[in-house]
């Protein structure tokens, strides 16, 4: 599922806090970024619309039906077919190549290529 850059403010809310009111997540963006009460209901009407949150009552509590792993599950694929054709090393290696990469950033990957054999 595609989320649009404003309805993940209000997913990482979710997924950092776990479910809140739809007037606390208002009172917190509004605080963050200046949003009205009006626009953050509109962002989780999209969100409730698309089915990446749920309204459960009472309250109005808004409640993330998609995961944090599955957004960006989501969006690498999104990158990687995008930009790189559909291969992940060409992405992996154009990280590696303009050095975007610590030490143990690429330590962890090799683990993870290990893990992966």
């Amino acid at each position: 599922m595609k989320l649009f850059d404003a309805e993940l403010k209000i997913m990482e809310i979710l997924w950092k806090e776990g479910d809140l009111t739809a007037k606390y997540i208002a009172e917190i963006l509004n605080k963050q970024i200046g949003w009205s009460k009006t626009t953050t209901y509109t962002m989780i009407k999209r969100c409730i619309d698309k089915g990446a949150i749920e309204r459960r009552e009472p309250n109005f509590i808004c409640h993330p039906l998609v995961t944090i792993n599955d957004a960006r599950e989501y969006e690498t694929t999104e990158l990687i077919n995008k930009m790189y054709n559909g291969a992940a090393d060409q992405l992996v290696a154009s990280m590696l190549g303009s050095q975007l990469l610590s030490k143990e950033e690429i330590e962890r990957l090799k683990q993870v290529i290990r893990d992966l054999e």
